[in-house]
């Protein structure tokens, strides 16, 4: 048997466990899931450890510390999404199957795939030369799907365990196949949802209506408050702490393939609307936005039931950049929403999870290394981005263990990451295996 078949085989078997983090039927399956991690580090030689958590387990592996060397922590994450809609599905979510070089796994590219081949990698470092350039933690922890809770504690708790210079993360995206590409920021995250309470029970819309505040209409005008015609958030102070772009920013995303036609292409959309003066790159990436992710309230059933609704709820999320505090941003929005609720009408607002956004520095020491390990691995100069999305436990790691996380992608926007036939590109698999071995090369040597 080939190297590659073996190390593909390798990867078959870790997905075929079902661990998903949100489903207590599946504790088990997760609990499984870190064990052989476990088996697979000690058959590599590393120090491995399971630590038990309120929920799911963490995994930490480590190669044996050398004093002149560099330490690198690698973080990702072994709980997966649930399967549902399980219709959706074209083969089994849970029986990895290869399809035009393409594997088809709930889990393949979030996140078992990418850190699989960094762990490979490191197999296969230690097998031809047998030792590292570097010192390597591995931290690889079941609720990220979840929303890590227990993780931010062990971070605080396991300071001098987990110390290193600098994190390596494949949790992220590839502008396009062929394509390398570093993330050096993330935007932030805080939510809410709000109730506007209307009279004391359903009334009949006839008798009633038009001279009783409706909390359905009035949702839906208090959340059109939210923003101007050209798409500005219109909360006060909530622009205050905004970076502006560098030039070089703007200069690098606009060298990048049409982001409007790549957007509109991916969503299906026939038009983009948002803040005006940006780029829909630069929108998703590096500006702030106010969304509504649920309204509702009133009859839901088939047919008609000519009700005012007692109350109607929606639920909002705020994605933030980097100096935007969430808990003042949910403060403000919460301020907004009380000092425009409507005549007639009582409101309760709940602020819900937040996370700061990230960013570092790419053309630092490290950074330059990233970006060196890239362009040796997939031949051409990486490009630079941020994210819109937020992965909140980056900023964490910052945070508590004080260094800085390289953001190497290797997820196609194609992947289906989160929804039926999520899928990971083979040539991305072996190609993480190479990232790996050139990343800690040159981390080595920065």
């Amino acid at each position: 048997m080939s190297q590659k078949q073996q190390q593909l085989d390798e990867f078959f078997d870790f997905l075929r466990f079902p661990s998903i983090s949100t489903d207590s039927a599946h504790k088990d399956d997760v609990d499984r899931c870190a064990d052989y991690l476990i088996e697979k580090f000690g058959s590599m030689g590393l120090e491995a450890s399971k630590y038990a958590t309120p929920g799911h387990p963490i995994v930490i592996a480590k190669s044996a510390p050398k004093a002149d060397r560099p330490t690198v922590l690698i973080y990702g994450h072994y709980d997966v999404q649930p399967i549902d809609p399980i219709e959706g599905w074209a083969t089994p979510p849970f029986e990895p199957t290869l399809i035009d070089d393409k594997i088809f796994c709930r889990g393949a590219t979030d996140n078992k795939g990418q850190h699989f081949s960094h762990i490979l990698g490191v197999e296969e470092t230690l097998k031809q030369h047998g030792e590292l350039p570097v010192n390597v933690i591995f931290l690889l922890e079941g609720e990220e799907e979840i929303g890590s809770p227990n993780l931010a504690p062990f971070l605080e708790q396991n300071r001098d365990l987990l110390a290193a210079d600098i994190c390596a993360v494949s949790d992220t995206g590839m502008l396009a196949p062929g394509v390398p590409t570093m993330t050096y920021g993330l935007r932030g995250i805080s939510c809410l949802e709000f109730t506007l309470h209307g009279p004391k029970g359903d009334l009949h819309s006839g008798v009633y209506g038009g001279a009783v505040a409706n909390p359905a209409l009035m949702v839906s005008r208090l959340v059109a408050k939210l923003h101007d015609e050209t798409g500005r958030v219109l909360i006060p102070h909530f622009y205050d702490d905004v970076i502006p772009l560098a030039d070089w920013e703007r200069e690098m995303w606009a060298s990048l393939p049409d982001g409007d036609a790549s957007t509109m292409a991916e969503t299906g959309v026939s038009a983009l609307w948002g803040e005006q003066g940006y780029t829909a790159l630069e929108q998703r990436w590096a500006r702030p936005t106010a969304e509504v992710n649920g309204i509702g309230g009133g009859y839901q059933g088939e047919g008609s039931k000519t009700v005012i609704p007692r109350s109607a709820m929606a639920k909002l999320s705020f994605r933030l950049v980097p100096d935007q505090d969430p808990a003042a941003i949910a403060r403000h929005a919460k301020e907004f929403l009380e000092s425009q609720c409507p005549e007639g009408c009582r409101i309760d607002v709940e602020i819900g999870h937040d996370g700061p956004a990230y960013v570092m520095d790419p053309h630092s020491q490290h950074g330059k290394a990233a970006q060196a390990a890239l362009e040796k691995t997939f031949g051409s100069a990486p490009r630079l981005i941020r994210e819109g999305g937020s992965i909140p436990i980056i900023q964490a790691i910052h945070d508590i263990l004080g260094i800085d996380s390289l953001l190497l992608g290797l997820a196609l926007p194609d992947c289906q990451i989160h929804a039926p036939n999520e899928n990971f590109y083979l040539e991305n698999f072996y190609g993480g295996i190479r990232l790996n071995q050139a990343l800690l090369e040159e981390l080595g040597s920065a």
